[in-house]
């Protein structure tokens, strides 16, 4: 049945201090107005760091020059004035005092981006599998059957908010979760939420074809087995071979202006294409029953990342099952980052292994109208815009690689427990010294902090690659510089980067900061020389787009590259691996995992070395005595 009314919480433990409990609404939201607003930095705190962020990227004269413009720009009455504009908007009543980023950044980053959302914007799960169920049908019934508990906590407001360290986050994104779908508009796309009380309805895709499957008959929820049924009669419906219909989802996949276009071209040539979108774009979740049956990590992970481009709706949260009973997810990005989908896929997965879930095992499985197939009228203009979208999904696809290293030599128990180095500090340390093996220099990186300790927070970047790092991964290079000197420059780095995770966290990085400043200005104001400076375009050039989600319940997870000559490189890290997967433009993709094993097993040698050098200095006998 569909989500019941917000029920009201009625006992948790204190509210950790600070933060104070609204009685108005469910648990999920009790502490939201007391999350903070996002901070504005001072100048006097971000310039430094972004010197300090730079220089390894720089020559010694190019760094001289930039250091005197950031010098003069941190002096200057523009950046005061820049400064003083930033903070009043941060105080404007309304959004803007709870987050003066958020709009900007929304649009900057996701709704005003007009490439392709996928490969450019959307990321990938691949769940670990259940070797129990070996079919589409029944995979499938069992996802969906275990999202919908999520489903109710999240739109009744029972979910427990995420904390960090016991600080609440902001759980305002969780209501994109269900029931919501981004729209392509120029010049900016923009996101609905349909009423959940009034949609219960899934979408299948199989075979470019798209059925709705209500979840509830006769007021009762609908059982796994009954699911199954359902699930069942759709792949029979869609019958063998290959597809044959229309690639509808293909348009999902083109240019957000092309696509805006195409939807309007949609619209006018049937009546009931509104009607069938609509249902489409209001469902619950769109499930993927794709007909094919990917056995390595690559082919999975290109399967749920991409898929053929036919068989998708990539405007909306998709759940993916294939053939052969595995499954994943592939994020629709622009509304909510990756926390709250893990969180979500975390629950499904968990849920399933631990038999949490009431299948509805003892009641009879009843015989229900069969679903609903969602059709469309076509005409040769829409006929024309879809097999074009197919064509330019083929070539871009067509130019990317993946790579995936799952590397079985150690994780994070053995960093921890042998090194006490971070885990995540020290993954990027791997990535730094394989970028130093294959181009000789540091790699421009982004790394994802999180922001969501403050209101409508999304991310900032950790500026991964140092003086620090650099100097490290030279002396890794260098034969003639011992263990003992290169492991203290490795905890040297290693410091260095969890601090600027820290800074990044609290509100308190580079970028965001300049983009704010930036914004600021008015369309007759010069452009500060800080913008125009060589270091300001290198440093913004990530080379190296790096995020950690770790997770037992995932065997894979990614995204694409952000800029045409650089890596997409997410990596998660379990008790007793790492995995990477890498994406490019066929940038030697495969080169690059090779460097990545290479760096990962060259950084253990050291550092067993270096603590073997290090035990055997400390019991050595000092000079002069026995």
């Amino acid at each position: 049945m569909a989500p019941r009314a917000s029920r009201r919480f009625s006992s948790h433990p204190a509210p950790p201090p600070g933060y104070s409990v609204d009685p108005n609404v469910g648990p999920m939201l009790r502490f939201q107005k007391s999350v903070p607003p996002l901070p504005v930095p001072t100048l006097a705190s971000t310039l430094p760091k972004y010197l300090e962020s730079v220089q390894p990227h720089l020559s010694p004269a190019a760094f001289k020059t930039t250091k005197s413009r950031v010098e003069a720009f941190l002096q200057s009455e523009q950046a005061a004035e820049l400064q003083r504009r930033l903070e009043a908007r941060a105080a404007e009543p309304g959004k803007n005092s709870k987050n003066w980023l958020a709009d900007w950044w929304n649009d900057i980053a996701y709704m005003g981006y007009r490439d392709p959302v996928v490969v450019f914007v959307s990321y990938f799960y691949v769940h670990m599998a259940d070797r129990t169920v070996t079919t589409p049908e029944k995979r499938a019934a069992q996802l969906v059957k275990a999202v919908l508990p999520f489903r109710e906590l999240v739109e009744t407001q029972q979910l427990e908010p995420d904390k960090v360290r016991q600080t609440p986050l902001c759980m305002e994104s969780y209501k994109w979760l269900f029931n919501s779908s981004r729209y392509p508009v120029k010049p900016s796309d923009v996101a609905k939420k349909f009423d959940a009380q009034k949609n219960h309805h899934v979408i299948f895709i199989r075979k470019n074809r798209f059925f709705e499957v209500q979840l509830a008959s006769n007021g009762q929820d609908l059982t796994t087995a009954e699911l199954e049924a359902q699930i069942s009669k759709i792949i029979q419906t869609a019958g063998e071979g290959p597809a044959t219909a229309p690639a509808i989802g293909a348009l999902t996949s083109e240019n957000r202006d092309v696509w805006t276009d195409a939807r309007e071209a949609l619209l006018a040539a049937s009546p009931q294409n509104a009607a069938s979108l609509e249902r489409i774009e209001s469902s619950v979740i769109v499930v993927c029953l794709d007909d094919i049956s990917p056995v390595t990590r690559e082919d999975i992970g290109w399967a749920c990342w991409v898929g053929n481009g036919r068989n998708r709706f990539y405007d909306k949260h998709q759940l993916i099952v294939f053939e052969n009973g595995k499954s994943g997810f592939l994020g629709e990005h622009s509304s909510m980052d990756g926390t709250p989908t893990l969180r979500m896929n975390e629950f499904i997965l968990s849920s399933l292994a631990h038999h949490k879930i009431d299948h509805g095992a003892n009641k009879p499985v009843r015989d229900l109208p069969a679903p609903t197939e969602l059709t469309f009228g076509l005409n040769d203009t829409t006929k024309k815009y879809i097999s074009e979208a197919e064509t330019h999904f083929d070539e871009l696809v067509g130019q990317h690689d993946m790579h995936v290293l799952h590397y079985e030599a150690y994780g994070s128990k053995y960093i921890k427990t042998n090194f006490k180095v971070s885990p995540d500090a020290w993954a990027q340390m791997v990535k730094q010294l394989a970028f130093h093996k294959m181009f000789n220099r540091p790699g421009v990186c982004y790394e994802s902090a999180q922001t969501r300790r403050f209101q409508f927070g999304r991310t900032e970047v950790i500026r991964s690659a140092s003086n620090e790092s650099k100097k490290w991964a030279e002396a890794m290079l260098d034969p003639h510089v011992s263990n003992t000197e290169r492991a203290a420059l490795l905890r040297k780095a290693a410091a260095r980067h969890m601090e600027y995770a820290s800074w990044a966290a609290a509100g308190q990085g580079v970028d965001r900061h300049l983009l704010g400043l930036k914004k600021m200005l008015r369309e007759d104001e010069t452009l500060p020389e800080i913008y125009t400076d060589e270091a300001f375009g290198k440093s913004n050039h990530w080379e190296l787009s790096t995020s950690n989600l770790s997770s037992p319940w995932l065997d894979g997870w990614g995204y694409g590259e952000v800029v045409p000559d650089g890596y997409g490189l997410s990596y998660s890290i379990g008790e007793d691996y790492i995995r990477w997967t890498i994406t490019s433009l066929k940038r030697n993709t495969a080169d690059l995992k090779h460097y990545l094993a290479e760096a990962a097993t060259d950084m253990k040698v050291m550092m067993e070395h270096a603590v073997k050098e290090e035990g055997a200095h400390a019991h050595a006998p000092a000079k002069g005595k026995l």
